[in-house]
């Protein structure tokens, strides 16, 4: 028996489209996994299915070695968390809270909204109104609504996707927080490599339905199990070991591997190799600058500002080794 939740085998069609094909993942308890990948990967259809909304055409879902089978939603005890935080507009935050809490006595409920409010950095905030929070706190909100009633589990679809980038990446701290302090297990869905590696203990990288790689974040940025994965990862070029060389990499390949050339792989450096500038681009941390490698290929380096000259001298000094 898989102690937690086990997902085996699943398939999910849509007449004679494949949504998610044999994935098979364990989320053991207390523990996050994050499924990552772009827009129709299969992600926020294989969370539905978990949580009983899809049905499965092949496979099994399983919580402490039983089959969910026929068991309907709401018997599964499992939170769930969307985009949209889904908040009843009439009700007050802590009749939000507590509107799962039926079974309780009404001080016990208000004790339960009282600690979810401090859990969620949202403390005496019980009597406002839902109309009255910002984006970020409604989240909040809605995080506290799914845990109050201690779900076996919590199943979380891009519930920051909608908020601003600065924003998300704080409420990505706060919730990682919050999901290890309350010791949950879950199962987040984000197309943001960042909110993944901060929030989750491993991550599930997905596409066109299928499970690519399933890896802690260290490794996943380390070591990359194909091309594809490390392209979603972000690398933009995959060298030969001599072109790594030439660019002042001093590792060694395996027979029959490339160097995927990942974020931060590339470095600006005075007594580095002198490469070709093609383009430049700010993104919210620093400034992107295309170049051209010396097998032809192009690679982004980064600055803190936009450089004036038509070449740079760089240094590769990392990257991950891949089947070619």
């Amino acid at each position: 028996m898989v102690a937690g939740l086990e997902v085996r085998g699943v398939e999910v069609r849509y007449g004679a489209a494949v949504a998610v094909e044999d994935v098979s993942l364990v989320v053991e308890p207390g523990t996050v996994v994050g499924l990552l990948g772009p827009s129709g990967s299969g992600k926020s259809t294989l969370l539905r299915a978990i949580a009983g909304l899809e049905p499965l055409t092949a496979g099994s879902i399983l919580w402490e070695g039983d089959d969910l089978a026929g068991v309907k939603v709401f018997k599964r005890n499992f939170g769930l968390v969307f985009q949209d935080a889904q908040l009843f507009p009439t009700m007050t935050v802590g009749r939000n809270i507590a509107y799962g809490l039926g079974k309780l006595p009404r001080p016990a409920q208000q004790t339960r909204v009282t600690e979810m409010l401090e859990l969620v950095g949202l403390p005496g905030f019980q009597d406002r109104r839902v109309t009255e929070l910002s984006g970020g706190q409604a989240q909040r909100v809605a995080l506290a609504r799914s845990l109050a009633p201690t779900p076996r589990a919590l199943l979380l679809d891009e519930p920051l996707s909608a908020l601003d980038t600065g924003l998300r990446r704080r409420l990505a701290e706060d919730l990682a927080r919050i999901l290890r302090e309350s010791r949950t297990t879950a199962v987040y869905v984000t197309h943001d490599q960042q909110e993944a590696y901060t929030v989750a203990d491993r991550v599930a990288v997905l596409t066109e339905g299928h499970l690519l790689q399933l890896a802690d974040p260290e490794t996943l940025r380390h070591a990359p199990a194909t091309r594809e994965v490390a392209a979603f990862l972000g690398a933009r070029a995959f060298v030969t070991e001599a072109v790594a060389r030439s660019l002042g990499w001093d590792g060694s390949l395996a027979t029959g591997e490339i160097l995927a050339v990942l974020p931060g792989s590339l470095v600006l450096a005075d007594d580095g190799v002198e490469v070709e500038v093609l383009d430049q681009g700010y993104t919210v941390d620093d400034v992107e600058i295309g170049v051209r490698l010396p097998d032809g290929q192009r690679a982004v380096v980064s600055s803190s500002d936009r450089v004036d000259a038509s070449s740079v001298r760089v240094r590769l000094t990392g990257g991950a080794p891949i089947p070619a």
